[in-house]
């Protein structure tokens, strides 16, 4: 199975586009990871750079010709998909998961959730799918 994903990954074109291909590239895939890895850390394009030791520029033009889409907002769809799964599976207070998330209030956290992922938290948090709106 491995081997074949191996393949996949070394042949398929598609394979090389997204943030799947870019995990590939040493510097934009180690960026990457700190993003997965570290969710709550207060990332900036010049923190992910500096860390990455490129310059930010660099970083920004890198990770959007190769990811498909800004470095911040790959942080923040990352974020509230790892919002959602705290709120789906934890107990935890919508508030505790904005502090977390560094978000100053729970309102704050609650209306970019919303026009980021089409639902509120509470409507997550319900299993209420109805409430979801289509996002741009």
């Amino acid at each position: 199975m491995v081997q074949a994903i191996r393949h996949w990954l070394e042949t398929d074109p598609l394979a090389k586009t997204g943030w799947l291909g870019a995990l590939q590239d040493s510097q934009i895939g180690q960026a990457i990871a700190l993003i997965h890895r570290y969710p709550t850390e207060a990332w900036s394009v010049e923190s992910l750079a500096s860390r990455i030791g490129v310059s930010r520029s660099s970083f920004a033009a890198r990770f959007m010709s190769l990811v498909g889409e800004p470095p911040m907002h790959y942080v923040r769809q990352w974020r509230f998909h790892v919002a959602t799964r705290w709120l789906e599976d934890s107990d935890t207070p919508i508030a505790d998961i904005a502090e977390r998330l560094d978000y100053n209030s729970e309102a704050a956290f609650g209306r970019a959730f919303k026009k980021f992922t089409g639902r509120t938290p509470g409507a997550v948090r319900r299993g209420d799918d109805s409430a979801i709106a289509s996002v741009v």
